[in-house]
């Protein structure tokens, strides 16, 4: 279903292995070998890739070089959709997905679920009992896509424009 909204997907078996992926698609695009990731993903061997990351918020600033690329976790996928959902905290920026031109996102196949209501299940599962929701908890289903002026479809009008799942069918 991500494919239908639009997004790219690639599979390997483990998280480990997305680094490789990751490059390989930034490669057929055409893209820098360079990106900003989540901190909670900083463990990934991402210089055998050959890639240059940083965990660290995005510069959208031109003049201080842009962030074209953002590498992100999630919180969880659903099938129902091809949705990725991503809640915000200290260590998972909002600005990671939002703000670059390409967002990739890894996803564990343990944390895809059937639908929407599977996420909010998820979440209260997961939220220690106390019902805790993130500050920002977003749902990406593709690229950003707008058709406001004269029903043209415009991709990338308020984000991304492209996303690219790597799902760790292992994982």
């Amino acid at each position: 279903m991500a494919e239908r909204m639009s997004s790219t997907v690639d599979e390997v078996p483990h998280l480990a292995d997305a680094p490789a992926a990751v490059a390989r698609y930034l490669q057929a695009k055409n893209l820098p070998l360079r990106a900003v990731i989540w901190p909670t993903l900083a463990s990934l061997d991402w210089a055998a890739a050959g890639l240059a990351v940083e965990a660290r918020p995005i510069r959208r600033d031109e003049s201080q070089g842009a962030d074209l690329v953002g590498i992100t976790g999630c919180f969880c996928a659903f099938a129902e959709t091809g949705t990725i959902v991503l809640a915000s905290g200290p260590q998972t920026h909002s600005s990671t997905h939002l703000l670059p031109e390409t967002h990739v996102a890894l996803v564990p196949a343990s944390r895809l679920v059937a639908g929407m209501e599977d996420v909010f299940s998820l979440m209260r599962a997961e939220g220690g009992g106390e019902g805790m929701m993130p500050r920002a908890l977003s749902m990406v289903s593709g690229p950003s896509r707008t058709a406001d002026i004269e029903m043209t479809l415009v991709l990338g009008a308020h984000g991304p424009y492209a996303v690219h799942v790597v799902l760790a069918t292992e994982d």
